[in-house]
């Protein structure tokens, strides 16, 4: 695994515990020789991860919109930094350079990347893992509404087979690194969907 997009917002949080994770996420990265792949902003957690790659030797991929850019939230220290003209086309080219993803603690934006990214394995369209960074139990009550939605039949009850969660940086490298995709008819997920819209 040799690049990993991380989402996560502009914002640093309430919690100082936060910030210091999306620090120690950087330096795991950087020491593990992996690269970041990123949203190429330089406010809240977006700029503690990248700086703290950058300070520790790592290297970084930021991408970000024409309209970010011109507003001058970049981070123009990046020795990869694209620009795009939409959202759509930013995350596609996230996820096209990357081979794992990791949500930190973060609000709509960062649940929107991470859950569309869900869904695309879950519709295989990728195979790649995607994991939650569950700093001070932030995603504890999020993964209770997963098991709440997997009793109500909306997903299924393996969820977290596609679903990592750790409270480590280094532990959910780890998973990342060994996760296995479902082995499994790419059309199955639709028949089982159709199967229990008619029973």
């Amino acid at each position: 695994m040799k690049n990993i997009c991380v989402f996560c917002g502009a914002s640093p949080g309430s919690n100082p515990l936060y910030v210091e994770a999306a620090r120690a996420l950087g330096k795991t990265l950087a020491t593990n020789d992996i690269r970041l792949v990123y949203g190429g902003g330089s406010l809240g957690m977006m700029g503690v991860i990248a700086q703290s790659v950058i300070e520790n030797g790592g290297q970084v991929t930021g991408v970000i919109t024409r309209h970010l850019y011109d507003m001058e939230v970049a981070l123009s220290d990046l020795d990869d930094l694209r620009i795009v003209d939409t959202m759509h086309e930013r995350k596609a080219l996230m996820a096209e350079l990357s081979d794992g993803f990791i949500a930190l603690p973060g609000g709509f934006g960062t649940m929107e990347e991470i859950f569309e990214i869900i869904t695309w394995s879950q519709l295989r369209i990728h195979e790649k893992p995607c994991g939650f960074l569950n700093v001070e139990s932030y995603y504890d009550k999020l993964m209770e509404f997963f098991t709440h939605m997997a009793g109500q039949s909306f997903i299924g009850e393996d969820f977290g087979s596609i679903v990592l969660m750790a409270e480590t940086p280094g532990d959910l490298i780890d998973k990342l690194g060994a996760y296995t995709p479902m082995v499994s008819d790419k059309g199955q997920w639709a028949k089982e969907l159709t199967a229990q819209s008619l029973a």
